[in-house]
């Protein structure tokens, strides 16, 4: 008989699969229980592991106990994030990045996530915050739990994702072992081991998101037209169609009401540059945090300009010859054009997604910050406090209660305007404030994307693990 979550290495099907004209092969072990009392089948995961490791050969410098777990999510807009696979058509899926993986050596952990729009047989709601990182975390465990058996080294555990993926990386990241999410994970028979990774791979973490709203305000106050995108599925292909609009004169009185509020946000976080200057906002929103987003910004154009692209495409970008000069920050916000109306977060009629995250069992959406609820156009209530902290990254970096990972690898693209360039350079500040080992670039011309780089991802974690 079968111990529950035990790991069996005998039950798996070999695949072998074309990469770059050279054979990737694999032993697949599909839909494993990682909970004993799962509220929904999305709750499984699964498991690839290069066949050398079966008998006794090597991939890449690594060998079947020494080779880093890769765990990529496929969670987007905080909706169900289903286990994936290689080959798989769905328009979600990131098979290709587990197929890379697998050519780097990696033993590949896919799990299936919960999200915002799932419900029960009885039409009560069970995918909402925090579902998604209890999740994720129960994953995790079960990687732990299986450690000898499972192939691959459990303390060399790196988490990928992308958006609210992305921030469910760097959520996993920082919460590790905190207390606030073990009775749910008791709840769904989670398996008795710890859930603190080794590194974070996260693009475009949409996170932080009771401070979002007046971070995207301090960057795109003064910008009264949003250009959008409206998204839907169709035989399994995306179809955007773009939409455009102006901020209503609501929206216009409150932006600068948020701003005001992100600015004395971002001083009480006391960051400092890498010098250990203090960086922070004056009461118009300038000064040396800005500043230091600016730099950013520059040598990611720099960069960009050096191996040959033409940067000035983009407003307010300033160049000399092959040599950036500044990046004037109106034009170039004018350039990547605002996207989203005031709050750009949590929606005052509750119809944004990250209201849709905050509901409860019985409750569809809430609110999750004071301001929109004191400004709350329906009927709205506010989630707890404590829930909101808990699924912020930063939660857990200003005040020690958790087991938070040593390496960070963090990408926004310079393009990106789901969220404001602060919130990600906050994240990576505190982190390197705090002594972790932190990789953070703005890559150039990106827009709100992952997974575009994954030569020099696999390069970074193997600078990490071999």
């Amino acid at each position: 008989m079968s111990t529950p979550l035990r790991f069996d290495e005998t039950q798996g099907q070999e695949h072998t699969v074309p990469l770059d004209g050279q054979p990737v092969t694999y032993r697949a072990f599909m839909d494993l229980n990682y909970v004993t009392m799962p509220v929904d089948p999305i709750q499984r995961l699964n498991v690839f592991v290069p066949a050398p490791y079966f008998s006794g050969g090597t991939v890449n410098g690594y060998q079947r106990v020494t080779a880093p777990i890769f765990m990529p999510n496929t969670v987007g807009g905080y909706l169900p994030g289903p286990r994936d696979f290689p080959d798989n058509p769905a328009v979600y899926s990131r098979g290709e990045t587990i197929l890379r993986a697998l050519q780097r050596g990696y033993v590949v952990v896919s799990a299936g996530l919960r999200g915002r729009s799932q419900t029960d047989g009885q039409g009560q709601n069970i995918g909402k915050a925090p579902a998604f990182i209890v999740d994720m975390k129960a994953a995790v465990r079960y990687v732990k739990f299986n450690a000898g058996r499972l192939p691959g080294n459990p303390e060399r555990i790196i988490t990928n994702g992308t958006s609210a993926g992305g921030a469910t990386s760097a959520l996993m990241g920082a919460s590790g072992n905190t207390d606030f999410f073990e009775s749910r994970l008791q709840d769904l028979g989670a398996a008795p081991a710890t859930d603190d990774i080794f590194a974070v791979s996260a693009y475009c973490p949409i996170h932080n998101l009771e401070h979002a709203d007046a971070a995207y305000e301090w960057e795109f106050d003064g910008i009264k037209q949003w250009h959008r995108q409206r998204i839907r599925v169709e035989n399994n292909r995306q179809i955007c169609t773009p939409i455009h609009g102006y901020l209503s004169e609501r929206e216009l009185a409150l932006s600068p009401q948020l701003k005001a509020a992100f600015i004395t946000y971002l001083n009480g976080l006391e960051l400092k540059d890498r010098a250990g200057n203090p960086l922070a906002l004056d009461h118009t929103g300038e000064g040396s945090f800005k500043a230091l987003i600016l730099r950013d910004l520059k040598e990611s154009a720099q960069t960009a300009l050096s191996a040959g692209q033409d940067v000035t495409k983009y407003a307010g970008v300033i160049v000399n010859g092959t040599t950036v000069i500044r990046i004037d920050w109106p034009q170039y916000l004018r350039a990547i054009t605002r996207m989203k109306s005031v709050p750009a977060f949590d929606a005052l009629d509750l119809s944004n997604p990250e209201n849709d995250l905050f509901g409860s069992r019985l409750t569809p959406a809430r609110h999750f910050t004071p301001f929109a609820q004191a400004q709350s156009t329906v009927t709205a209530s506010l989630a707890d406090a404590d829930l909101v902290a808990a699924i912020n990254p930063l939660t857990y970096l200003l005040k020690k209660q958790s087991h938070v990972a040593p390496h960070w690898r963090i990408r926004h693209g310079a393009a990106d305007r789901d969220t404001s360039f602060a919130i990600p350079v906050i994240l990576a500040t505190k982190l390197a404030n705090r002594g972790y080992d932190v990789d953070f670039a703005l890559p150039w011309a990106t827009p709100h994307s992952g997974d575009y780089d994954l030569p020099e991802l696999f390069d970074w974690i193997d600078g990490l693990c071999r």
